[in-house]
């Protein structure tokens, strides 16, 4: 291999920064001793630091991550080699006590303590003292109702103690730290965490990832704020102290004390040499000073996005003074600058305005050590309220799954990003508008497209034709399709810290609104994989908007809508009002290859832990029977549809084989396949069957029992299958695949005839969600004639359910909208998923002339 190209996702960062990313190689091709090298634009190598991530059955490297820090960014192609790697000059060093963990990477120090509630401590850049007792932070709100005074709220403080700190990584460019423990005061424990450090060789910035676990009683235990907080050695005098916050297009400055005053306005140009961050020297002027120093002295500031389009800059005196409005805006961009005379620190905390509310504050600003603090829950926003929306469950009407009630949110998380980086000198406010920048956008570097798909490391999928014009115009759907989603987060707002990332089910046109109030039909909480479409949707076009969704996405759906603690640990909860609304806890929610992508593309060490604690999740059926509601268990064996259910814990296996090259998950897939071979239908047995997970057996109990084939593909299995059966070179396991497929689309007395009267055409509903396993038996096969079927069930409307052209409609009624009225999440994201996988395995076979007219004559996108 030579020459591997590389390029930014959608433009050049601003500075030079540390980047981490992952790259897939083809099976054989990279072997475990071989070096890599990087060579940037100028033909220079740079240092680089690379590791394994997923390995191929031979023993060849499959995806490998790498960091490196960029000192010159160009819009020229960066290649990475199979070579000898460039060495650090001056390597970031980690070294470990029994009692703490001393980071440098030149330019910064800092200690992480291995115990206590003080997490980072003596943070020093370029030998200046900047910071120190870094420390996690919430406010317990409790409620109490009384009938005639109202509700009383009580509030308390609690701060994170560490119960374990480990050195994931270390190298010569990247070290990563992790933290975990829990929120206590003298009286209570709770909200888990889990705090990631990563630090970069010659750089003055950390990146942190922040993970809490809601572990309370949502009925009493309301979290009302949530953050870090950490102490600042800011010095210098009051007024040549100043806050910077990055607003929607520039910087808003306010300092300690104000040098304009009645007599002396802006003093000669001092005013504005202060607003813009640089000392001013007003002992020059005694009467000037006697004037500055009776002005107000400013000790607390804040910057609060309280909802996704309104943010507010406070300020006050002393805490028993009032608070003022600076100034209000709409998007904030989430970085706050304090400093003095030695310099100062920026915070940033990522997707500020979506995941409101959320806020930036420094308090006590002209004293000693002033207190720096990151709201990821902003206290100045109402409480969150993780209780249910109804007292009862309301499965006939709304699709609510089970009359069980077990909507709780204990278990759930979240997880925010914060960047921190100190200055032993003021910085000017464009370096902060371009630091601003870069750490709300994706720092990533990638492979072409065409590279991704000719490794074959990410499954099945097609890369765009626009040479074609009916596959140029397929891709015109395709783009409709996204960005009509992509308009709707911003139209419907759906935004806010435990929303952002998700969309939404149904569409009711009647009140052209969601239907957010009914039940199974509100969140999609990853139901038919809309996740799996967006990351097939970015791999074949390389588009940082596609990126940003898909990443938000994985964000939400891996840490929200699934448990990570208590009874339904690594199950998910299915679609509702609420994200953890539903009765139905299951596997398929929170399978692996839901969220792989994310990690292999980005290296994200949270991601990695959500894969592997996904592993086991067969074991959970032992306490809880995903077939409950028609099947009684006994003696430890529940039961398993053989998709979602199994095809879920085929993604965990596969998923941990890959990654660690544990057999044992390999086994697993293959005793499911072998139990499958030997029933009378193989993959078309069941679709229901029991489930021993201590064998990972696979017991027949009859066909065409109750649990539906259309739930077999719809969920992701098909895409998880043909991975499998190519890692497996299993031929048989092909063969099943290919005869489920066509099977879908025989005729009923077809389906009677080859299964002996067990399976009907009854059985089969929603055939355009098997299209992607019948393209697989059409390509297969060599079947032209099942080729044509499949384009059949996308492009005619009677069985995809999607009128073409997909075209948006606008409304004017509560206020100006666009549209789509037919449109159902469901059948958007199976629609576009199966396209992309036929256009692979069938593209070859053009469909007839009628089916191409319906949506040739439309204007299609070009290259």
């Amino acid at each position: 291999m030579k020459d591997l190209k590389l390029h930014w996702l959608d433009k050049t960062p601003t500075q030079a920064a540390g980047v981490s990313w992952g790259v897939p190689w083809k099976k054989g091709i990279l072997n475990r001793e071989d070096p890599l090298a990087l060579v940037g634009p100028s033909g220079k190598k740079i240092s680089l630091q690379s590791w394994p991530l997923a390995y191929w059955p031979d023993g060849s490297v499959k995806w490998t991550g790498h960091a490196a820090v960029m000192q010159e960014y160009s819009k020229g192609a960066y290649t990475l080699n199979i070579d000898d790697n460039k060495r650090v000059e001056h390597p970031l060093r980690v070294r470990e006590s029994d009692e703490k963990i001393e980071v440098n990477t030149g330019p910064l120090q800092c200690n992480i303590n291995k115990s206590g509630h003080s997490i980072l401590n003596n943070l020093v850049v370029n030998e200046n003292m900047l910071g120190t007792k870094g420390k996690l932070i919430s406010i317990r709100e409790e409620r109490n109702e009384r009938s005639e005074e109202g509700t009383i709220y009580r509030h308390e403080r609690l701060e994170g103690k560490i119960n374990a700190v480990e050195i994931e990584q270390t190298g010569p460019i990247r070290a990563v730290i992790k933290i975990t423990g829990v929120h206590v005061n003298e009286t209570k424990e709770w909200l888990p965490f889990v705090l990631r450090m990563y630090f970069y060789y010659a750089s003055p910035e950390i990146k942190m990832v922040h993970t809490f676990i809601y572990d309370g009683d949502p009925r009493y235990d309301f979290v009302k704020g949530l953050g870090i907080e950490f102490q600042t050695n800011i010095q210098g005098e009051p007024w040549n102290r100043i806050v910077r916050f990055l607003c929607e297009e520039g910087i808003y400055s306010e300092p300690g004390q104000l040098v304009w005053t009645r007599t002396y306005g802006k003093a000669d140009g001092l005013y504005e040499k202060q607003i813009s961050g640089e000392p001013v020297n007003v002992t020059e002027h005694p009467t000037l000073k006697d004037h500055v120093q009776g002005n107000a002295v400013w000790n607390d500031f804040k910057i609060v996005q309280d909802s996704s389009f309104h943010y507010k800059v406070r300020k006050r005196t002393e805490e028993n003074c009032a608070w003022l409005d600076a100034v209000h805006g709409s998007k904030a961009k989430g970085l706050m600058y304090a400093g003095g005379s030695n310099g100062g620190i920026a915070v940033g905390l990522k997707n500020f305005w979506e995941k409101n509310p959320s806020a930036l504050e420094i308090n006590q600003f002209t004293k000693e050590m002033p207190t720096m603090m990151v709201w990821f829950w902003s206290p100045e926003g109402e409480a969150m309220d993780l209780r249910h929306y109804s007292n009862d469950t309301h499965v006939c009407s709304a699709y609510e799954g089970f009359d069980e009630m077990r909507s709780t949110p204990h278990g759930v998380a979240n997880t925010s990003e914060v960047n921190l980086r100190g200055f032993s000198k003021a910085p000017v406010n464009e370096e902060l508008l371009r630091l601003g920048e870069d750490w709300q956008n994706p720092t990533l570097l990638l492979c072409e497209s065409k590279y991704y798909h000719s490794t074959y490391a990410l499954g099945t999928w097609s890369l765009p034709d626009y040479e074609d014009p009916f596959k140029a115009a397929l891709e015109t759907q395709l783009e409709a399709a996204f960005s009509f989603y992509k308009q709707e987060v911003e139209q419907r707002s759906w935004y806010g810290y435990w929303n952002y990332g998700d969309v939404m089910h149904t569409y009711d046109s009647t009140r052209h609104q969601w239907l957010y109030d009914e039940g199974g039909f509100a969140w999609q909480n990853t139901e038919l994989v809309p996740n799996i479409w967006l990351w097939y949707a970015f791999l074949r076009t390389g588009r940082k908007d596609i990126f940003e969704m898909a990443e938000a996405m994985t964000r939400h759906t891996s840490e929200v809508d699934r448990y990570h603690i208590g009874e339904y640990a690594g199950l998910g909860s299915r679609h509702n009002v609420i994200h953890w609304g539903c009765g139905c806890k299951e596997a398929r929610i929170s399978m692996a290859s839901l969220h792989k992508y994310y990690y292999f593309l980005t290296t994200d060490e949270r991601t990695r832990d959500l894969l592997a604690d996904v592993r086991d999740v067969d074991y959970a059926t032992m306490e809880l029977d995903p077939m409950r509601a028609f099947y009684p268990s006994e003696n430890g064996v529940t039961h398993t549809r053989v998709g979602p259910d199994w095809s879920a814990f085929c993604s965990n296996w596969l998923s941990e084989w890959e990654r660690t090259e544990n057999t044992t998950y390999k086994e697993k897939i293959e005793t499911g396949i072998d139990n499958l071979k030997n029933t009378p239908n193989r993959l078309l047995s069941g679709p229901v069957f029991e489930y021993d997970a201590r064998s990972s057996n696979l017991y027949h109990i009859g066909d065409g029992t109750p649990g539906g084939y259309h739930m077999v593909i719809a969920f992701g299995a098909p895409q998880v299958w043909m991975e499998a059966a190519e890692l497996l070179e299993d031929d048989e396991w092909k063969e099943m695949l290919a005869e489920f497929g066509e099977f879908y689309l025989l005729t009923d007395e077809e389906k009677r005839k080859r299964s002996k009267g067990k399976i009907t055409d009854k059985m089969f509903d929603w055939p355009m969600f098997a299209a992607g396993m019948a393209a697989y038996a059409a390509s297969q096969k060599q079947d032209d004639n099942l080729a044509q079927k499949v384009w059949q069930l996308l492009l005619k409307v009677e069985y995809s359910h999607i009128p073409l052209p997909i075209e948006k409609e606008t409304i004017k009624t509560w206020k100006t909208l666009n549209e789509i009225p037919w449109v159902t999440t469901n059948t958007i994201s199976q629609w576009c998923l199966n396209v992309i996988v036929a256009l692979e395995l069938i593209g070859d076979t053009a469909p007839e002339a009628d089916l191409q007219k319906s949506i040739i004559h439309q204007k299609s996108i070009t290259k």
